[in-house]
């Protein structure tokens, strides 16, 4: 058996830089142009999302030369969600990226790609990276890191076998979350239907302010030591990357002591709270908590909202995360001219929501428990487990 050498990722890559942010410099974002690619504009899995994106002038472009993009760049996000991995098409191309996304460019023809952003996402790499933190709270990467980044590197016919293994097993995901997406546009279907765009309020319902319609909105910590001081048992921390938007996702689920969760006494999760990321790239996420994991805590970038009785909290978390109150709470959130997104507690209580008679509100959450219990069946673990 062939032995697979081991490398850093600088003995095959000709370029490993970053960009900047345009205002830095004294430009401002334009409503078209050169396309600016940040974070948000992929997904988890690196897929281009072309409605995120901003832009830039030719002139700005021209002035960032370091990080002008080409087709078969790998971008690697080095702060905030860091690790999400993305290759440059041609369709995204003229285009620039800011200080939070590393740029990786190999031109050796014995590296395929696909495979470079498979073993980025690997554990192989985020180990490295849990290494580095050390207690830090908030991890930022530099270029340093990404050029001593160690990977597996077999030959090319091996790295395209684990590739195209790495697709089809990602495909199968992939058709069972469309079954999942297609099931969530039906609850924000009838929502909508229902109840009309909660923005504007289309149906003229009642209003009132999130701040009079909740008994609780607020934020924790994370506990001194950081990531070093979680156990893997003992009270649940919820952090930004468990809220999705209406899924609560298991991995990554930090535990910490009774007596770190004292400390943090006062966001301690109650059935039926809301959660709203209220930080970084994740920013305007939103889902329920699972009762199993009461009590728990949250940190400091993600917010507990308790609805009064005026208010089902299902109810409010389809509103959050229908299309038209994800755009008010994305324009909040970028607001001011922020490098970092970010919904303080004033403003989560300024949000004007409408409020329809309980019993329609009802006849909504009975409505989505329904298209649930058909999630549930169609989740891709539950068919790959069969």
């Amino acid at each position: 058996m062939e032995e697979i050498k081991r490398i850093q990722l600088s003995e095959i890559a000709d370029l490993i830089t970053k960009g900047t942010t345009p205002t830095t410099l004294g430009y401002e974002f334009k409503d078209e142009g050169v396309n600016f690619l940040k974070i948000e504009c992929f997904d988890e899995n690196g897929a281009f999302l072309e409605s995120k994106v901003t832009h830039i002038s030719e002139e700005c472009h021209k002035k960032l030369k370091r990080s002008q993009l080409k087709a078969g760049d790998v971008l690697f996000s080095i702060a905030g969600a860091i690790g999400r991995v993305a290759i440059v098409t041609e369709e995204m191309i003229p285009a620039n990226t800011n200080q939070a996304l590393a740029i990786i460019r190999i031109s050796d023809e014995q590296v395929y790609l696909p495979y470079i952003k498979l073993i980025l996402t690997s554990p192989i790499v985020i180990e490295q990276f849990e290494r580095k933190k050390q207690g830090v709270a908030q991890l930022n990467l530099s270029l340093k890191d990404i050029n001593e980044i160690s990977i597996p590197l077999p030959n090319k016919d091996k790295q395209i076998e684990l590739a195209e293994l790495f697709d089809k097993v990602a495909d199968i995901i992939v058709k069972r979350n469309m079954e999942l997406t297609s099931l969530d546009n039906l609850i924000q279907a009838r929502f909508v239907e229902m109840f009309g765009d909660p923005v504007q309020n289309t149906k003229g319902w009642n209003i009132d302010t999130c701040k009079n319609l909740t008994s609780k909105i607020g934020s924790g910590a994370t506990p001194k030591g950081g990531r070093e001081s979680y156990g893997t048992e003992g009270i649940s921390l919820i952090r930004s990357m468990n809220v999705y938007n209406n899924r609560f996702e298991y991995k990554d689920l930090a535990y910490i002591t009774d007596e770190q969760a004292d400390k943090l006494s006062n966001v301690t999760i109650e059935e039926n709270d809301v959660l709203l990321n209220i930080t970084g790239a994740s920013v305007a996420r939103c889902c329920a908590v699972p009762k199993e994991l009461i009590p728990a805590r949250v940190n400091q970038h993600v917010a507990i909202v308790r609805c009064k009785d005026r208010l089902l909290p299902e109810f409010l978390c389809s509103m959050f995360t229908e299309d038209s109150y994800q755009r008010l709470l994305w324009s909040i959130a970028t607001s001011g001219g922020a490098t970092r997104e970010a919904i303080t507690k004033q403003q989560i209580e300024d949000l004007v929501l409408i409020v329809p008679p309980i019993e329609l509100q009802q006849q909504f959450v009975d409505f989505c428990k329904q298209v649930n219990k058909l999630k549930l069946a169609t989740s891709p673990q539950t068919t790959l487990a069969a």
